[in-house]
C-alpha cells in the first residue's frame, strides 16, 4: 500500500528532524570551535608568559591543522565503520581532555605538541557532521541545514570572545594565570558533551524513534530515491577519491579559503588590540565578537537563497570575491571603525561561502563516496589553517604590522574565487542535481512500505 505524503506533512517531518538534530550539533560545534580558536585570546597573556614571538604563535596556532590533516581521512573512515554516535562521542572526549591539558604547558615546545595532538583528536569531526547531515536532509534542504550548523562558528566567536576575555581578566584561582583557566573551563564541556552524544545522536532516519513509522518510511525512501535519481553520481574507492581531479580542486579551493579565513580569525583579537593599546582584554573580546554577529546573519540568508535556487557554485564563488576585496581594503584602513566594518563584511563573505561549497561534492558523487571526499577536501584544505596564521605572524615580525598579511590573505581569497568559478560540476538547472524551476509546485511524494 502506497503512502502519499503531501507538502505540509513533509515540511512537518523536516521541522521535527531539524529541531531534534541541529540544536545539539550546533552546541557541539560551538564547543569545538571555542577549543580550537581560543588560543587567539590566550595569546593576549600567553605569548608574554611563554616567551612566544608572533611567528612562534602563528606556528602553534597552525600546528593543529597538521594533526587534523594526517588523521582526517582515517577518522572519517572509522566514523563510517563504528557509526556517528560512537565515533563523534570519542572525538569530543579526547579533544576535551587535550584542550584542558593545554592549561599546564610551560614551554613553546609543549604547546606545539599539544596543539598538534588536539588536531589529531578533532580530526574527522567536521566532515563527519557534514556527511551525517546528508543522512537526514534532502539536497534542497542540506545547504540551509549546513548553514544553521555552521552558524556555530561565528556564534562560538561571539560567545567565546567576551567569555574568554572575562575569564582571563577575572579568574586567577590557585595562582594560575587567567589564560590557563580559560583552557580548563572551556575544555571541560567537550568531555561532558561527548558522553551526552552517545545517548542523544541517532544514526539514521530508520532508527529514529522520535519520528512516526510513516515519517521514517517516507524520509528513508526520499533520500534513497534522491541518490538513485542522480545519474552523474560516481561511487569511487578511497584511493580513487583521493586522486579525483574535482576532489583535489575542491581541496585546493578550501586550502586557499582556510588560509584567509583562519588567518583573520586567529589574529583578530591582536588586530583589535592594535587599534588602541588602552583596550582591556574584555573590551577586545566584545569588539571582536561584532563581525561574527554580522557574518552569522549573512551566512544563513545566503545559504537559504542557495537552497531556494538550487545553485551552488556561484553561491560559493561570489562571497569569496566580496571577502577578498574587503579584506585587502581592511589592510589599508586607518580608521578603527572602518577597519572593523570591512573585516565584518569580509568574514560575512567567507562564512557565506561554506554551505554552498560543502553541497558541491554530493552533486557528482554518491553519498558514501562524498563522505570520503569531504574528509579529503577538509584535511588538505585545513592545512591552509596552518599557512594563514603563520604567514601573518611572519609578516608582523618582519614589518611590525599585520597590514601586509591581511593584503596577502585577501589575494589568496581572490585566488579561491577564481578556482571556484573554474570548477565544472555536473548537474545544472532542471537536472536532478540542479534546481527546481522557479514557481514549480512541489508534488506529493509517495512511498510503498
Amino acid at each position: 500500500m502506497a503512502i502519499t505524503v503531501d507538502p505540509s506533512e513533509a515540511s512537518a517531518t523536516m521541522r521535527t528532524v531539524s529541531r531534534r538534530i541541529l540544536p545539539f550539533l550546533f552546541v557541539l560545534y560551538v564547543v569545538n570551535y571555542i577549543d580550537r580558536a581560543n588560543i587567539g585570546f590566550a595569546a593576549l597573556q600567553m605569548n608574554k608568559e611563554l616567551g612566544l614571538s608572533s611567528q612562534a604563535f602563528g606556528l602553534a596556532a597552525g600546528l593543529f591543522f597538521w594533526g587534523y590533516f594526517l588523521f582526517e581521512v582515517p577518522s572519517n573512515l572509522a566514523l563510517a565503520r563504528f557509526g556517528a554516535r560512537r565515533w563523534i562521542a570519542r572525538i569530543l572526549v579526547s579533544w576535551g581532555i587535550l584542550a584542558t591539558v593545554m592549561a599546564f604547558v610551560h614551554s613553546p615546545v609543549q604547546l606545539y605538541v599539544l596543539r598538534f595532538l588536539l588536531g589529531v583528536a578533532e580530526a574527522g569531526f567536521f566532515p563527519g557532521i557534514v556527511v551525517y547531515l546528508t543522512y537526514w536532509f534532502r539536497k534542497k534542504e542540506v545547504a540551509t541545514a549546513t548553514a544553521l550548523f555552521l552558524t556555530a562558528i561565528p556564534a562560538s566567536y561571539v560567545f567565546a570572545a567576551p567569555l574568554s576575555a572575562l575569564i582571563m581578566d577575572h579568574v586567577h584561582w590557585f595562582g594560575l594565570s587567567g589564560w590557563r583557566w580559560m583552557f580548563i573551563l572551556e575544555g571541560i564541556p567537550a568531555v561532558v558533551l561527548g558522553v551526552a552524544c552517545y545517548f542523544v545522536l541517532t544514526e539514521k532516519p530508520a532508527d529514529a524513534k522520535w519520528l512516526t513509522e510513516r515519517q521514517r518510511q517516507w524520509l528513508t525512501a526520499e533520500l534513497e530515491q534522491e541518490q538513485q535519481a542522480n545519474p552523474h553520481a560516481k561511487k569511487l574507492g578511497t584511493l580513487k577519491v583521493m586522486s579525483d581531479p574535482k576532489v583535489l580542486l575542491l581541496a585546493v579551493v578550501y586550502f586557499v579559503y582556510q588560509a584567509g579565513s583562519l588567518g583573520v580569525g586567529y589574529w583578530l583579537p591582536q588586530i583589535v588590540k592594535g587599534f588602541s593599546a588602552g583596550l582591556s582584554n574584555t573590551e577586545v573580546g566584545f569588539i571582536s565578537a561584532i563581525p561574527y554577529v554580522v557574518a552569522a546573519v549573512g551566512m544563513v540568508c545566503w545559504s537559504r537563497r542557495s537552497d531556494r535556487t538550487g545553485e551552488r557554485k556561484l553561491h560559493a564563488a561570489i562571497p569569496l570575491a566580496l571577502a577578498a576585496v574587503t579584506l585587502i581594503a581592511a589592510g589599508f584602513a586607518h580608521s578603527a571603525v572602518l577597519g572593523m566594518a570591512l573585516i565584518a563584511v569580509s568574514l560575512t563573505g567567507m562564512y557565506s561561502f561554506k554551505s554552498p561549497f560543502w553541497a558541491l561534492p554530493t552533486q557528482f558523487l554518491t553519498r558514501s563516496t562524498a563522505a570520503v571526499a569531504v574528509a579529503v577536501v577538509n584535511s588538505i584544505g585545513n592545512l591552509g589553517g596552518f599557512f594563514g596564521p603563520y604567514t601573518i605572524g611572519w609578516v608582523k615580525d618582519s614589518t611590525g604590522s599585520a597590514t601586509g598579511g591581511l593584503v596577502f590573505l585577501g589575494g589568496l581569497t581572490a585566488l579561491a574565487f577564481v578556482l571556484t568559478v573554474a570548477i565544472r560540476i555536473n548537474g545544472g538547472p532542471g537536472s536532478p542535481t540542479g534546481r527546481r524551476r522557479t514557481g514549480e509546485k512541489q508534488r506529493p511524494s509517495s512511498v510503498t512500505p
